[in-house]
């Protein structure tokens, strides 16, 4: 059994954190959403490491990759990608999944540089962007109300609440002298998501890559921008999940592996 490799990738200013699953076969990234972090991507990964070389990356401002980089641009984000797939097996051709955020980051990616990818699989993300900036105003507003640090896990989740993705996010506290403490900065998370807000459609439909897009079936976005982001992209697949929401790749696990090996299947 191949035993995971977590180390970091140094880029300027920025440590990225990388773990590398192993796995038989060509190269896939998976690449998280906002405020989470790779940890909640390790159950895919298992499921992905009989077909291919999994690896999993905190992206700048998460988990245990640099907090508060002074870059938060979408390309900052890309060219973490693309210097991290060029370090670890130049000249290959990966498969890049992302959600939400990370989707947002993927197809940026696979757009800026097709040549390094041989299919894209995105959960939950859209080019659209939301023209409102009290979206993100509103989070970072969410984030600062947290009475952190936590006293412990109990006191966590009686404020967080229930469901897969808090589970995620209170799997992720990093214990400190003081308590439980997240992974993140409110107002980096904003800051980020402010990018990830400004519409791309013109890297959208020119993407080279074979791409699939996934949603779930109680999900952030309506069946018109679902339709939108298709008709935009002529090729495009397009798959709904019966069940899950935003978090499909957690609560809809069997789901979301299913629909995703056997389009990984097809294209490979």
């Amino acid at each position: 059994m191949t035993v995971a490799r977590s180390f970091l990738v140094e880029r300027g200013d920025v440590a990225l954190r990388v773990t590398d699953c192993g796995g038989d076969g060509p190269p896939l990234l998976l690449l998280h959403g906002l405020a989470g972090s790779s940890r909640e991507f390790l159950p895919t990964a298992d499921a992905l490491r009989d077909r291919f070389r999994v690896v999993l990356m905190d992206q700048r401002g998460h988990g245990e990759s640099t907090r508060r980089p002074a870059d938060l641009s979408r390309d900052a984000f890309v060219h973490d990608v693309v210097a991290l797939l060029e370090h670890l097996q130049p000249g290959a051709r990966w498969t890049l999944v992302g959600q939400s955020m990370g989707a947002h980051t993927a197809f940026l990616t696979a757009a800026a540089r097709p040549d390094l990818f041989a299919g894209l699989v995105m959960l939950e993300g859209h080019a659209g962007g939301i023209p409102d900036p009290d979206e993100a105003n509103a989070l970072g507003e969410f984030f600062a109300t947290w009475p952190t640090p936590f006293v412990d896990e109990a006191a966590a989740r009686a404020f967080l609440g229930r469901g897969a993705i808090v589970d995620a996010l209170i799997q992720d506290l990093e214990p400190t002298a003081s308590g439980l403490m997240p992974r993140f900065d409110g107002d980096v998370m904003q800051r980020t998501l402010e990018a990830v807000h400004e519409p791309r459609w013109r890297e959208w439909e020119s993407l080279a890559v074979p791409t699939l897009v996934v949603f779930g079936a109680n999900g952030m976005f309506t069946a018109e921008q679902q339709q939108e982001l298709i008709r935009r992209r002529h090729g495009t697949d397009y798959v709904v999940l019966n069940g899950g929401g935003h978090d499909a790749h957690l609560d809809a696990f069997d789901e979301w592996v299913d629909v995703l090996r056997a389009w990984l299947s097809r294209v490979r």
